[in-house]
């Protein structure tokens, strides 16, 4: 096969969002897709709706052994298997490559098999939903923050990040990118642990007073391993106000995010962390590479982490046993 300017893997939500708004504005785009879902796109092509309007034909491959090359890889699957997956993509031959997924494993997973030079940090604030007919919902266009992990912003990951905005989905070069995903990933802990333990939607667990100091607590404890590495946090693209819940009294930071979860109330009523639509749907839990890489690194780093250990061991018991 040829060289592909974007190579995506996932057919999901987010990776067909992409791929389709990209093929759309002229860009050769290859998709890696598997199963049921891959078929789906063969017979159909990607199909968006929502915020864009979109049906388009994409080229599909099922194996990744058929996936040479590219100008840049993007990875868009759940995180359950991403070492496994990118294992069978090591031979791949690009120039960068980043990973939409949750939490922070994704930019050393990446490093390791691609080299740290050419390992783009990314944090998407987009959001969309794969229906059962195939087509993909898109909700939410926010911003796509791309950034090279030293901090530099070199015209190559310019060309990259405004061939993506300029496509349709709203992207945005930073020179913080680490420091932006940390932020967001420390609180983003509590809300999935809650979320995953109560199976509430988000309004109702946040402004409850007690799942809320949990919460507290759970982003307190994942941002001293931040601290231990090195890396500040910042209130811009938390999910929380970090300077109120790591530096104010158990009051003041329980206050903080009952008010957010006011905000999720009025704004998002409905809102359900996509931990707990995976749960629901019987779908594997990402936890192992987002809580269970914190609790894995806090021990490399003798950091005690009490009640984020007991909240991984009890949803990794939800996860194997909800059967």
């Amino acid at each position: 096969m040829s060289r592909s300017e974007f190579a995506i893997v996932g057919a999901g939500a987010l990776g067909s969002i992409l791929a389709a708004h990209l093929i759309r504005a002229g860009r050769s785009v290859t998709l890696l897709a598997r199963g049921q879902r891959a078929k789906q796109v063969q017979e159909q092509g990607l199909r968006i709706k929502g915020l864009s309007e979109i049906a388009t034909p994409v080229e599909v491959l099922t194996d990744p052994a058929q996936l040479r090359e590219a100008d840049t890889l993007i990875i868009a699957t759940k995180t359950p298997g991403s070492e496994q997956t990118l294992a069978q993509l090591r031979h791949v031959q690009v120039d960068r490559a980043l990973s939409i997924q949750n939490g922070v494993m994704k930019d050393e997973l990446l490093a390791q098999t691609y080299g740290r030079h050419r390992t783009l940090g990314a944090l998407a604030d987009t959001s969309g939903e794969l229906l059962a007919s195939g087509e993909v919902l898109f909700t939410r266009n926010v911003n796509l923050f791309v950034g090279e992990l030293d901090g530099t912003m070199s015209d190559e990951t310019r060309r990259v990040v405004k061939a993506i905005d300029d496509a349709g989905v709203r992207a945005t070069l930073v020179p913080d990118i680490v420091s932006r995903e940390w932020s967001k990933f420390v609180c983003w802990v509590g809300f999935v642990s809650l979320s995953l333990t109560t199976r509430a939607i988000t309004w109702r667990f946040a402004s409850d007073p007690d799942s809320a100091l949990l919460m507290v607590r759970l982003t307190r404890e994942v941002a001293s391993l931040a601290k231990a590495l090195g890396i500040p946090l910042t209130d811009d693209r938390a999910l929380l106000p970090i300077g109120t819940v790591l530096s104010g009294t158990d009051a003041e930071a329980v206050a903080a995010v009952r008010k957010v979860g006011a905000e999720y109330q009025a704004k998002a009523p409905e809102h359900r962390m996509s931990s707990l639509q995976d749960l629901l749907a019987g779908r594997p839990l990402e936890i192992h590479e987002t809580l269970g890489y914190v609790v894995r690194k806090a021990r490399d780093l003798n950091l005690s982490m009490p009640l984020l250990t007991s909240f991984y061991a009890l949803v990794s018991a939800i996860d194997r046993t909800r059967h």
